[in-house]
């Protein structure tokens, strides 16, 4: 079990500038992502023994069934493509409020992830206590190591955010994602998937992801700042990503929608023609991840099609704002605004392009009067299915 650490935590002066605590929580990702990735990165001092009971409890097993809910099933749809691509295990990512009510044999003795940022959500924690009484190891990812799923689960992967008081998840979030990623890359080894060196370089990059952060923030809130006041009376946003981006489209588009009170649906970039196409317009624009990894050709064809579908709805009459990687220069010619993601791999990215999304449904939320920490008809812990 890892070492329990306390929140991070800002100076009293440092608090006074954030009216409210989602932008406080915003700022907080960088500190609370090195504190949760101090805990699992690939050649730690004491990674080996903090995922030795996922080992044990995982074991052998080729298939995982991520059972979770909101935000954290989001996570889990972009750790299923981090651990089939990097460990190679077969996972399905299943709404915890329907993983009960499934039939018993859809997957073979799986191994069953629960991510639940409090670790008390009723229907995940539901999904745990099933996935046990038929026999199947467990292992939680929650931002509490002393709440019911750490406790009741075979193993617990805390995540080190610190108490998050808006109902919005930010750093919870994101932190969830670290902690995917490092999952997936101990695994890996274990499976003889990846060398240790490799292992370490991919660690070394998770490290470097605070930082990036840190120094974007500050440029982001400039631009969606000045973004704020033409999309405040959008009908609804359409946020499209391919791959693990997708993933994150579909959290951007939630956190919108709590935060906000706007319409907005994520989808895969490559749906966008069968069907939600007829949606766009000037009053419904779209939101685009179009980031790319030099170094993959994987990532650099899906760059291909999502900056090809750019210039097919620019040709539509689309109004569009994208997300492109630092340097990127087709991509601004094809959107009528662009925010840079600093360059990391395809799957890291990930962690970084929710953050101005995040920036996104605050500044809209603060612009339309809505108190964004509490936002109407929502709980911090949904504790009643």
């Amino acid at each position: 079990m890892p070492k329990q650490m306390t929140e991070p935590t800002l100076t009293p002066q440092e608090l006074v500038t954030f009216p409210h605590a989602m932008l406080r929580e915003i700022y907080e990702q960088p500190q609370a992502l090195a504190a949760t990735i101090e805990q699992y990165v690939p050649g730690g001092v004491s990674t080996a023994e903090t995922f030795q009971p996922v080992v044990d409890a995982l074991g052998g097993r080729e298939r995982l069934v991520i059972a979770a809910s909101g935000s954290s099933r989001h996570a889990g749809l972009a750790g299923e493509i981090m651990l089939e691509d990097l460990a190679g295990i077969s996972v399905d990512v299943e709404y915890a409020s329907e993983y009960t009510y499934r039939s018993t044999h859809t997957l073979h003795n799986p191994g069953v992830v629960v991510i639940s940022q409090s670790g008390e959500t009723a229907d995940t924690l539901a999904a745990l206590r099933e996935a046990q009484a038929r026999g199947l190891a467990t292992v939680a990812i929650t931002n509490n190591a002393r709440s019911s799923m750490a406790t009741e689960a075979s193993a617990s992967l805390p995540t080190f955010a610190g108490v998050e008081k808006a109902i919005p998840a930010t750093k919870s979030f994101t932190t969830q994602l670290a902690v995917l990623y490092s999952l997936a890359l101990h695994l890996a080894r274990v499976r003889g998937r990846m060398t240790l060196q490799t292992a370490e370089a991919h660690g070394r990059q998770l490290q470097e992801i605070p930082g990036l952060l840190r120094t974007a923030l500050p440029e982001w809130q400039k631009q969606i700042d000045a973004l704020t006041p033409q999309l405040a009376s959008s009908r609804a946003l359409l946020y499209l990503g391919r791959g693990a981006h997708y993933a994150i489209a579909r959290e951007g588009a939630l956190k919108l929608k709590e935060s906000a009170y706007l319409n907005a649906e994520g989808y895969p970039s490559g749906e966008l023609k069968h069907g939600p196409n007829a949606l766009v317009s000037k009053d419904s624009p779209l939101i685009m991840i179009a980031t790319a990894d030099a170094g993959d050709p994987d990532s650099l064809l899906r760059y291909s099609k999502v900056l090809q579908l750019m210039k097919d709805m620019r040709a539509q009459g689309a109004r569009i704002i994208a997300l492109a990687t630092k340097g990127d220069q087709e991509v601004p010619q094809c959107s009528d605004a662009c925010l840079f993601i600093p360059a990391s791999n395809d799957l890291l990215s990930t962690i970084l392009e929710v953050v101005p999304f995040q920036l996104l449904a605050y500044s809209l939320a603060i612009s339309r009067g809505i108190d964004v920490d509490r936002p109407r008809n929502l709980v911090k812990a949904v504790t009643e299915e």
